[in-house]
């Protein structure tokens, strides 16, 4: 499997979104195990949130491609001392493949080189243990911080209530 990886720029950001909502939401996620169609509706992120994210100081989204088209994103932004991961994303008939820890090493060695910080974190949502363990076997361990879900997300889109985040961080060599 030959991936290639490279910076995104606001012309991939329709593209972007549209990757990032299949794997997310929608029927189309339950092609993966990452899917929130059980747990939200709507959409995760549009182009225009995405280009936000592109103008942010110290803030990229890697995107993974195989035979030239978009399979994978994660975006990664240094705040403070330490790195935040989030929009981890494979292509859901892609997922299972080895594609997403291909995707998190480059990531991590990215804001090692980059941003010369030690430590990644992220947060994930608290009853998505298959997420979790994941992450935990990628050497992510939970902080015990939990942060409240967003409100900007309207509460129509909350197909289940109380959601929470939990904190994931690493400790990068």
């Amino acid at each position: 499997m030959s991936l290639q990886y490279r910076y995104a720029n606001k012309q991939d950001a329709a593209i972007i979104a549209q990757l990032i909502n299949s794997a997310y939401r929608g029927e189309s996620s339950r092609a993966g195990w990452t899917t929130e169609a059980d747990l939200l509706t709507g959409d995760r992120i549009d182009p225009e949130g995405i280009c936000e994210i592109l103008d942010r100081k110290d803030s990229v989204i890697l995107l993974c491609l195989q035979n030239e088209a978009i399979v994978g994103t994660v975006h990664v932004e240094k705040i403070g001392n330490a790195a935040y991961l989030g929009m981890f994303v494979v292509q859901p008939q892609l997922q299972g493949g080895g594609i997403g820890k291909q995707l998190m090493e480059k990531a991590e060695s990215l804001v090692q080189a980059q941003w010369h910080v030690t430590k990644i974190w992220m947060t994930v949502i608290s009853i998505r243990s298959e997420l979790i363990n994941y992450y935990e076997r990628r050497g992510y361990v939970r902080t015990g911080r939990i942060e409240p879900f967003p409100s900007e997300v309207p509460d129509e889109f909350r197909l289940v209530k109380n959601l929470q985040f939990v904190e994931m961080e690493k400790q990068l060599a």
